[in-house]
């Protein structure tokens, strides 16, 4: 038993979501998830600009940092401002100092030229030496020919496609299409509506939370073959993934009575698999059972006391070194009265 543990893991984030907190409501009230994508997050995705999504970063990587995660896998979409958006994020996230992946969610949602703009700006980070993968929003709203450009672009630069799979029942036949471009260092968020038999190679990223908020259904993550990997992420809200543990065993024990909190542990450890930097962080806790994950899973409010990536302390006694928080979270305030003002 100890009060510290490696660095968390987000295998799957939203930062530009940071900013939505509080925003207008939508013109009209969904009645579907398609509708919640339609009324909310397609048009405050539409909405963005560089200096938003440079705001919403900070905070996203700030609060990440605070919570003890030192990596996050980041999949990112801003159909007016895609030149050079996954360099402000990542440049963000450096000064901060937590470490992140970063992707641009292609999609045919804007026509062939929106789709072309998308894979340019994948190809661009990566070239440049960004770490990541390639983004893809969902097969539903891409084309074969998007699917496979964005799974070949991947190939041609070692890793794999981050992208949304059967999170709703509008994906539920993506598997189809994706069984012939998927590997083993693809990314597959939600899974909720993916079949069991489903073919597809890669790691399949549970976001409880989100999928409760979003009322699609529970993915129910060990139905799937032992050998196919799950990991833990939030789907953009926040980083806290000690809290996204509790949150993912309590939804898995609500469907069975014989779930264990050591399910979601191994979820939630499989980041390190993702990010093995992470590994080498160091964080010290406040509670001296948090690596214990029948202990970790009924204690709330455990807090991060100090952070070090790479050796630096980049968190103190629950406050960070690097940047100043309140000058961080009065800019995203900033940032989100504009947003909000174009919604």
């Amino acid at each position: 038993m100890s009060n510290t543990t490696p660095g968390m893991v987000c295998a799957h984030h939203h930062l530009y979501s940071s900013l939505a907190r509080g925003m207008p409501a939508p013109p009209s009230t969904p009645t579907s998830f398609l509708g919640v994508l339609e009324q909310i997050w397609w048009r405050l995705d539409q909405a963005l600009d560089l200096e938003m999504i440079r705001a919403s970063a900070l905070l996203g990587a700030l609060e990440a940092l605070e919570s003890g995660t030192t990596a996050i896998i980041d999949h990112h979409e801003s159909p007016s401002a895609i030149e050079g958006s996954l360099s402000v994020i990542a440049q963000a996230c450096a000064e901060v100092g937590v470490r992140v992946m970063c992707a641009y969610g292609i999609t045919d949602r804007h026509g062939p030229d929106g789709a072309a703009a998308g894979l340019n700006e994948n190809r661009r980070f990566l070239a440049e030496g960004g770490r990541g993968y390639v983004g893809v929003h969902a097969a539903f709203t891409c084309s074969d020919d998007s699917l496979e450009q964005a799974a070949s672009l991947a190939a041609e630069f070692g890793t794999g496609v981050h992208i949304h799979v059967a999170e709703g029942p509008d994906d539920r036949e993506a598997h189809l299409r994706l069984q012939q471009l998927s590997t083993s260092d693809w990314l597959l968020i939600h899974a909720v509506h993916l079949p069991t038999d489903h073919g597809l190679a890669g790691t399949i990223v549970h976001n409880p939370r989100s999928n409760m908020n979003n009322a699609v259904g529970y993915a129910d993550p060990t139905r799937f073959p032992e050998s196919q990997p799950v990991a833990l992420g939030t789907d953009g809200i926040g980083a806290d993934m000690l809290e996204e543990f509790r949150l993912a065993y309590c939804r898995h024990r609500e469907s069975n009575l014989a779930a264990t909190p050591d399910a979601a542990w191994n979820w939630l450890s499989t980041g390190w698999n993702l990010v093995p930097e992470a590994l080498n962080d160091h964080v010290r806790w406040s509670y001296d059972q948090v690596d214990n994950p029948w202990a970790a899973a009924f204690t709330p409010g455990v807090a991060a006391q100090e952070v070090r990536i790479d050796g630096e302390i980049l968190l103190l006694e629950g406050k960070p070194t690097r940047v100043d928080p309140l000058e961080i979270r009065a800019k995203a305030k900033e940032q989100a009265q504009r947003l909000f003002a174009k919604l």
